[in-house]
């Protein structure tokens, strides 16, 4: 087990290696279809996508998170009306 204090770089490094392999999956069928060898290319376009994604999310979400905090309310209760 790591320790928490690497929770961001574990977190970073999981969700950028998911979305670009969907992401480049679903370009790479839009693309060029059902192909022979689709998997051996999608593989290809998702490591050269995951080496891009990772310093970017690495780069890109502290931004995120704060612009995040600023647009959501802390103090937003939903409440439930009867009808």
């Amino acid at each position: 087990m790591l320790p928490i204090k690497y929770t961001f770089l574990v977190q970073s490094l999981l969700v950028s290696g998911f979305m670009s392999f969907m992401v480049s999956g679903v370009i790479t069928y839009l693309n060029l279809g059902f192909i022979q060898n689709f998997f051996s290319v999608w593989i290809n376009a998702w490591l050269i996508a995951y080496t891009i994604a990772y310093p970017a999310i690495l780069i890109i979400f502290p931004f995120a998170r704060k612009l995040s905090l600023k647009l959501c309310s802390r103090n937003y209760i939903c409440e439930i009306t009867p009808e």
